[in-house]
């Protein structure tokens, strides 16, 4: 059976809006689900900034997700998903209690502080923003925008030595069909490690020397360091989609299976300086195998990375200056 490549938005049960400040250089991504479905959950990092994660671990009752938000900010970002609460309260979507509606938002948040600007983080008015886009098929910030935009505007990669020898990073997306089973990433590349085209072991980002010519290697620098590097400002965030029916428990195995995903795109990862944190989320009734589920996530996965570099990237000078932004604001 032959493996197609596909949009991101041809998976269905959701929409995708953005909402950024590209002075500050932070934003946030929404997804916006429009049909019931299932959601897991992995943490392999060890400094997430999340929020109701315990809702989609195995032990927690199966719980619909009415919106995604992954955003900057680090946990300052959080008060985006009170903007995106009431939008859907608005709208009658989430949990329903009697009278009442609960949205139920999750939320990821990269370190982005570090560029444009550290006093401006994601809002309840970016998160309002957000949720709008990704309803509003008219909006310029509706659907799967790649590169320095939504939750990727602030992501940079290569901190180890400083952000003045980082790069630019940002989201990215990558999707295949197999027969009747699509599955798709989205993906806010926010590493400590060096990124790699796992097709080829190229390395297409990462630290830099000083004179930013030419990449050093993350994982050397951590050997001659033999300590804890930049504790908390990085964090790889995102979610694979598909309409394979999975169970909970399912879909934290293919969260936690997406692990192969990173590990072959960046070097090091899931370290304590990171907070990566993978969603796995079910919109459909296709009967699949959970392993088959998992392999082909972590292709689509290690895509959506690729894609994420190579669509944000930033000549050095406007780059350096952002960077120096912060120092000033």
């Amino acid at each position: 059976m032959n493996l197609e490549r596909i949009k991101f938005t041809d998976l269905e049960g959701f929409s995708i809006g953005n909402a950024q400040d590209f002075n500050a250089f932070t934003g946030v991504t929404a997804l916006v689900f429009t049909k019931k479905n299932i959601c897991g959950i992995d943490i392999s990092g060890g400094g997430p900034a999340a929020r109701e994660s315990y809702l989609f671990s195995p032990l927690s009752y199966e719980q619909s997700v009415t919106a995604l938000l992954l955003s900057g900010g680090s946990a300052y970002g959080l008060s985006a998903a009170t903007g995106a609460m009431q939008f859907l309260e608005e709208r009658g979507m989430g949990y329903k209690l009697g009278e009442l509606v609960v949205p139920i938002v999750p939320q990821s948040c990269i370190f982005d502080l570090g560029i444009g600007s550290s006093k401006i983080r994601p809002d309840a008015v970016m998160g309002y923003k957000a949720c709008e886009a990704a309803l509003d098929k008219s909006s310029k910030w509706h659907g799967a925008l790649s590169g320095t935009v939504g939750g990727g505007t602030g992501a940079t990669i290569g901190k180890i030595y400083g952000m003045e020898r980082s790069q630019k990073s940002g989201i990215g997306y990558a999707a295949f069909k197999v027969g009747t089973l699509k599955i798709g990433a989205i993906v806010v590349v926010n590493a400590l490690g060096d990124i790699f085209d796992y097709t080829t072991a190229k390395k297409i980002g990462g630290a830099l020397t000083p004179d930013r010519k030419d990449f050093c290697s993350v994982e050397e620098a951590l050997y001659l360091m033999q300590q804890s590097a930049t504790n908390g400002t990085n964090t790889t965030i995102g979610a694979v989609i598909t309409n394979a029916s999975l169970t909970q428990q399912e879909l934290c195995k293919l969260a936690s299976m997406t692990r192969s995903g990173l590990g072959r795109s960046i070097n090091p990862v899931g370290t304590t300086a990171d907070g990566d944190t993978m969603y796995a989320i079910s919109t459909g009734g296709v009967k699949a195998d959970v392993n088959v589920c998992g392999t082909l996530a972590c292709k689509a996965l290690s895509e959506a990375i690729i894609d994420a570099v190579n669509s944000s990237r930033m000549e050095d000078a406007e780059y350096l200056a952002a960077v120096k932004a912060v120092k000033e604001n």
